[in-house]
């Protein structure tokens, strides 16, 4: 993601709702930022539920069809997810039978695609293994399908067939330290008010937060580097 996407991200996080109880189809456009047209899609392709008819041809909306188009957007415009993918995410989010874990982790598999890189299929067994012995030492409950355990084997292999084994001995203190601030990430999550805006917080996270992370580890970097090195 360039700069100015993540500048325009930023900018739209800052703008607060405004509380009311209904608005037009008008009103619901200039609050989400989202287009008539567009929203008459979203309604049409069933991502938006239907408004409250108020006429035969007038409906009236509320704040979860506000928060519900603020997640599709972030879903379609910040993580690239197709249309289909988003009517699959929201029918689980709505869903009356997955726990709420249950649905997020939806939500974070369509946004998490899973990376294949260029290792060979020895160093790739290894990876797998080492990985797996890590989950089951730190106790994770996660899923053996996970997409980002595809991208941890694949990213690992890479490292190891380029020469930089040392810099695999390393993944306990990595996983520790993630481990630490991502309890504060899913508390912060934890704390919106309802299933569309803790969704909407994991597909920003998800995305700007590792540019977050990678963007506080270079300046660490060069911090620790100039302390050290220079």
């Amino acid at each position: 993601m360039d700069s100015a996407a993540i500048r325009l991200w930023i900018l739209l996080l800052s703008i607060r709702p405004e509380r009311t109880s209904r608005m037009r189809i008008a009103e619901l456009s200039r609050r989400s930022g989202v287009a008539v047209p567009t929203i008459k899609y979203y309604l049409r392709e069933g991502l938006l539920p239907p408004g409250e008819l108020t006429s035969p041809n007038q409906a009236s909306y509320d704040e979860h069809h506000l928060n519900r188009l603020r997640l599709i957007r972030a879903m379609i415009d910040l993580a690239q997810v197709p249309v289909a993918r988003v009517r699959a995410v929201l029918e689980a989010l709505d869903s009356d039978t997955l726990s709420l874990h249950e649905r997020i982790g939806v939500v974070h598999r369509a946004v998490t695609p899973s990376r294949q890189l260029t290792a060979g299929d020895s160093a790739r067994t290894a990876a797998a293994l080492q990985v797996q012995e890590l989950i089951e030492r730190r106790g994770w409950a996660v899923e053996p399908n996970s997409p980002a355990i595809t991208t941890l084997v694949e990213t690992i292999s890479v490292l190891r067939s380029l020469g930089q084994d040392h810099l695999v001995s390393f993944l306990d203190s990595y996983a520790e330290a993630v481990e630490r601030f991502t309890e504060l990430e899913v508390a912060a999550v934890a704390s919106r008010d309802d299933p569309d805006q803790i969704a909407e917080s994991v597909v920003i996270g998800t995305i700007l937060g590792e540019t977050l992370v990678a963007s506080l580890r270079l300046l660490a970097q060069e911090n620790i580097s100039s302390r050290r090195l220079r």
